[in-house]
């Protein structure tokens, strides 16, 4: 039986494979859009376990463990690691025909070299094999980048930012791709709350060296 996931998956002809193959997975990555901390591209960081990739911060997978039952402890809550990574494993299988079943594979395969489906019966097994891997430095989050051949990627940041790690990165000779900021003023247009706008706009004023009335 066909494997779901192999080197040729989404390449269902001959033409998809060669453009893929020969030119497609040759090129380098620009990334004009992430939510990459850029911190910890400027720190280097380390992770511990997938928890800290997937489950700190990914809006996308709490919303499909909630809709699947699963308590806000194991998403957002003070549930421990394991126990968060365990509820989401849970959950995979629940999100097939979604973009997040086929991404959590994607992942597996092409950072860690594993291929089994996650599952519940899967969990641990997975969860330990690329924490193991995590915790060497050549899965540092620069070298992740660098080994998908990233070479540029725009972060996401509001005109607040201060954007002193992008200018750590960019006097880094050795970082080996640019980190690039981008302008999100997602707060700029939420006037719902007057009392978080005004700080907002004070904020703003202050890292802008200006003044702003309202």
């Amino acid at each position: 039986m066909k494997p779901f996931l192999d080197q040729d998956f989404l390449l269902h002809t001959r033409a998809a494979q060669r453009l893929y193959h020969e030119y497609a997975a040759l090129m380098p990555v620009i990334d004009y859009h992430n939510h990459l901390p850029p911190q910890q591209i400027a720190e280097d960081h380390c992770f511990d376990n997938l928890t800290q990739i997937w489950l700190y911060g990914d809006h996308y997978k709490w919303r499909a463990m909630r809709t699947h039952g699963i308590s806000e402890e194991y998403c957002t809550g003070s549930a421990s690691d394991w126990e968060k990574f365990e509820k989401w494993a849970e959950t995979v299988p629940y999100t097939l025909r979604n973009p997040l079943y086929h991404w959590t594979h994607l992942e597996l395969r092409r950072y860690f070299g594993i291929e089994e489906l996650l599952n519940a019966e899967t969990a641990k097994s997975v969860y330990e094999q690329a924490g193991e891997m995590l915790r060497k430095p050549e899965y540092s989050v620069r070298n992740l980048l660098r080994n998908m051949k990233v070479r540029y990627l725009c972060t996401t940041d509001d005109p607040t930012d201060s954007l002193e790690w992008h200018r750590m990165l960019a006097a880094d000779a050795t970082v080996g791709f640019k980190v690039l900021p981008t302008y999100r003023p997602d707060k700029a247009m939420a006037v719902e709350n007057p009392a978080a706008f005004n700080d907002w706009t004070d904020k703003l004023a202050g890292v802008a060296n200006t003044t702003i009335n309202h």
